[in-house]
């Protein structure tokens, strides 16, 4: 029998009927491509994404994922982290599951990766860290919807160093079948001005590869800056595709928080 984790935030972060859920993310995606301020002619090895709400934070997201489109047939592994929020964590946790369900249907997990890593001792397995966690759900319609067929491997990300993050990378790192992707929002409920200011800063570390990213400038600061250790070994340059706040999308200015997307694509 197999061991599914089921939606944990379907009805809260996006919509829990599935005409409406597909709906919505087509939209966005469409927006984004219609947007974009240049071709989407990159070849992402790996996206940085927000995870709120998707009316505060979805048309961020797929200004990364309609980057895919054109090698989305190519991607057969996802490889996902994203930070806790609900249960801490010692390094990253594998979540015991053999799939994930949402409105759209059935991710299956990919055990061979989770294999591949379960030896590393920053690597545990924690279905209560996953239980609850929107920061890798959020992301799957997204998946579901520009990828035709992939397995998932989701890793929640807690109390771990850059370079322990960087080695289960590297573990899973693969070929142009795998997709690495790093959930995290930015800055949190600061002034509209103050969370453009200290968002364009860090976004332009990330720009640099300038880690460690502290974590009250991106709540996935150290998944962040695990994929920064493991772009620079492998010479991808990283690309700015979108910086906004809650602010720009559906909030007030009082207290917004930070969204950002990324493409990193190898270094020509």
């Amino acid at each position: 029998m197999q061991n599914i984790r089921p939606a944990a935030v379907a009805g809260l972060f996006y919509p829990a009927e599935p005409k409406q859920l597909a709906h919505d993310v087509q939209q966005l995606l469409a927006q984004a491509r219609s947007n974009a301020p240049r071709p989407f002619d990159l070849i992402p090895k790996a996206l940085i994404v927000p995870h709120a709400g998707y009316i505060y934070s979805g048309a961020i997201a797929a200004t990364a994922y309609a980057t895919l489109r054109p090698i989305a047939s190519r991607i057969r592994r996802v490889v996902l982290l994203g930070p806790t929020h609900r249960v801490a964590v010692r390094g990253l946790a594998l979540p015991g599951a053999d799939a994930f369900d949402t409105p759209l249907g059935r991710v299956m997990l990919d055990t061979a990766a989770a294999s591949a890593i379960s030896h590393l001792p920053q690597v545990s397995v924690s279905a209560q860290a996953h239980a609850l966690e929107h920061s890798l759900e959020v992301q799957l319609p997204f998946l579901q919807s520009v990828l035709t067929d992939f397995t998932l491997l989701p890793l929640a990300v807690g109390m771990a160093t850059a370079e322990e993050v960087a080695e289960v990378l590297e573990t899973v790192w693969g070929g142009e079948e795998t997709l690495i992707v790093i959930s995290s929002d930015l800055s949190h409920y600061l002034p509209y001005t103050t969370a453009q200011r200290v968002d364009n800063e860090t976004a332009q570390s990330i720009l640099k590869l300038r880690q460690p990213i502290a974590h009250d400038h991106a709540c996935g600061g150290t998944p962040i800056s695990g994929l920064i250790v493991a772009a620079q070994k492998h010479h991808l340059a990283p690309h700015l595709l979108d910086l906004r706040n809650s602010g720009d999308t559906a909030g007030s200015h009082a207290q917004v928080v930070g969204y950002a997307a990324f493409a990193f694509t190898p270094a020509t």
